[in-house]
């Protein structure tokens, strides 16, 4: 064991040493990632949803009291769902799966709403409180017979960038391990140090775990500077079980080192494998819900991005650093990505070579 820990120890420390004189190389996985966090985190503004969906809970006579234009205008915002469990439906609107929940208490109509899309909220509030207003006017010579109360169902507390940092965590982590794995193959097979280090009496499965060890700890260093900075500047909570960041985002790199060990083996300079490791994380980015979000897209784009890794890797810290779920939301993005790791792995495996053309 130690005599296989050694040669892995060393490389790694090789590898780390070569990553930190590469000041392009911190640049582009710590400075440029952050610049976007800071940019978002500052100015950041959601975008809103053309057609959203309303949990009615239980009875609502003003929504059924609504005259036929009104009701009209309603359902053209918004598919109306029905429900008679209000905790199922408070969970479905932290989990972003529908806009908000509305219920009424005597002549007390309450709307439940999430700030995970402001502008999603903001609009739900507004159509609401319209329809309020309305329906007290519509009582003429009678004080006004509803009154509206609005619930967040998060903390109060909670800023934008309580949903900005996941997603640029995510493609952080995407750009440094893909990048990573691909430039260090390209380049060591072009000045014949993987000639060298085959002949050497070094295993092939040290020198993977050492750039596993490597890319991992960059990971890391990235969650500890995101979140930090997120925190100290811009107010970022961390909620539910987030300590399952960790594991997520080690399953993540493993994901993404096999994209980028794929990209390596098929380019034969580093000017290729960076095109084609840019050609797959940028475009990965924005249809994962990295920069944006994916309720305004169209539904087969939303299709599309359940194939992708990255959406996973977002989805999975969203789930547990911001919408206060527990571990086991968790779960299945990380096997969904240890399963992309294994997949590609094997692919780059089959496609590897030592010696350039």
């Amino acid at each position: 064991m130690k005599a296989t820990l050694t040669p892995t120890l060393t490389l790694s420390l090789a590898m780390w040493r070569g990553f930190l004189r590469e000041k392009m190389a911190i640049f582009f996985v710590l400075l440029f990632p952050l610049m976007f966090l800071v940019l978002f985190g500052g100015i950041f503004s959601d975008q809103g949803q053309s057609k959203g969906t309303l949990i009615e809970v239980g009875e609502v006579p003003m929504l059924a009291e609504l005259s036929k234009p009104a009701r009209t205008a309603l359902e053209d915002a918004y598919e109306i769902e029905h429900s008679g469990d209000l905790a199922a439906a408070l969970d479905q609107v932290q989990a972003g799966d529908v806009d908000g929940a509305v219920e009424q208490h005597g002549d007390e109509v309450v709307v439940h709403f999430s700030e995970a899309d402001q502008v999603a909220a903001a609009t739900l509030r507004g159509t609401i409180s319209a329809l309020v207003q309305g329906a007290n006017v519509a009582s003429t010579g009678e004080p006004p017979r509803y009154s509206l109360v609005s619930q967040q169902v998060e903390d109060e507390s909670l800023q934008t960038i309580q949903y900005v940092t996941p997603g640029l965590l995510g493609w952080a982590i995407a750009m440094s391990a893909t990048f990573g794995a691909a430039m260090t193959l390209v380049e060591w097979r072009r000045n014949k140090l993987l000639r060298r280090l085959r002949l050497a009496p070094i295993s092939t499965g040290s020198l993977v775990s050492a750039r596993i060890l490597v890319s991992v700890g960059t990971a890391l260093l990235q969650l500890v500077v995101f979140v930090g900075l997120a925190t100290a500047a811009f107010g970022l909570k961390l909620t539910g079980a987030w300590p399952m960041a960790v594991p997520l985002l080690i399953c993540g790199t493993l994901s993404f080192m096999a994209i980028g060990l794929l990209a390596g083996a098929v380019s034969k300079t580093s000017e290729g494998a960076s095109g084609l490791a840019n050609l797959v994380i940028l475009p990965m980015a924005f249809l994962s819900g990295s920069f944006i979000p994916l309720d305004a897209s169209p539904q087969w784009l939303q299709t599309v991005s359940r194939v992708l890794p990255l959406r996973y890797l977002n989805e999975g810290m969203l789930d547990v650093m911001v919408r206060g779920q527990g571990a086991a939301a968790a779960l299945l993005p990380m096997l969904v990505l240890l399963g992309f790791a294994l997949v590609i792995g094997v692919v780059a495996t089959r496609l590897f070579r030592w010696e350039a053309d």
